[in-house]
């Protein structure tokens, strides 16, 4: 009796030095738990945008994840935006759509949705550490949940601060500190931001987007001064299973 050979389903992920990438092991993993043996995702490591084309043009590719530091520069090269991506002006999903395609913005469900459970009603403004393509997706979230955020870069632009501009009074009216940078990454695990630590006290919530190591250096020293502290782990979780229901909905 013939068999019909399965056609493979390919998805994988945009960025650049991403051999540590959580969603490589996290879909094999899904793919293997679901039977789905013709389902395969891996890692395109471009050195510049412009490769994406080379990505694009290879076959039997289903959807795509996109991280640092293409969330931004891959909207010009997508024919469609979902209306919140759109908002967030950050992208990390493509859909491959018969229109063409689709950008997405992931990053906001599995912030929120990893946030959520620490909130306290004090927790009334926020600062954004960095001001890549993941702080875009932050500042949307605390947007919609009525708390106001400001920006921490290292160069001054309006409206945000410095990191030499951090004082007592104002991390003390920041109660709500997010790390989305990428210092304390492993390998390079005792580097944090440089905010004035000494401030931090019990009423604060310090979330770092980072998931590895577990607990990086902002997230140990924010415990040591009796902080609630929270890891990218399960905002990444949150947006992997997103991106997989857009790519099931074509």
């Amino acid at each position: 009796m013939a068999t019909t050979e399965k056609r493979m389903n390919r998805y994988g992920l945009l960025g650049k030095n991403i051999s540590y990438s959580f969603s490589q092991g996290y879909f094999t993993q899904k793919f293997n738990d679901l039977g789905l043996m013709n389902h395969s995702y891996e890692n395109f490591d471009l050195q510049k945008i412009e490769e994406v084309k080379n990505v694009l043009n290879q076959g039997d590719i289903r959807g795509l994840n996109v991280t640092i530091p293409y969330k931004q520069e891959i909207i010009s090269l997508l024919d469609e935006l979902d209306p919140k991506a759109k908002q967030i002006g950050a992208v990390n999903t493509i859909q491959f759509s018969k229109e063409g395609l689709i950008g997405f913005n992931t990053d906001a469900y599995g912030f929120q949705k990893s946030l959520e459970p620490y909130l306290k009603p004090h927790h009334a403004q926020a600062l954004i550490l960095g001001t890549g393509g993941a702080s875009k997706a932050v500042q949307y979230v605390l947007n919609e949940l009525g708390i106001k955020s400001t920006y921490v870069s290292r160069s001054k632009k309006n409206g945000q601060y410095t990191y030499d501009e951090l004082d007592q009074d104002i991390i003390k009216e920041n109660t709500l500190i997010i790390n989305c940078t990428p210092l304390g990454t492993f390998p390079n695990i005792e580097d944090k931001p440089a905010i004035p630590y000494d401030h931090i006290g019990t009423q604060h919530l310090l979330y770092d987007l980072i998931y590895n190591p577990e607990k990086t250096s902002f997230l140990s020293i924010g415990e040591s001064k009796g902080a609630s502290i929270c890891n990218g782990l399960k905002m990444l979780e949150g947006q992997a299973e997103k991106a997989w229901e857009i790519w099931n909905n074509v």
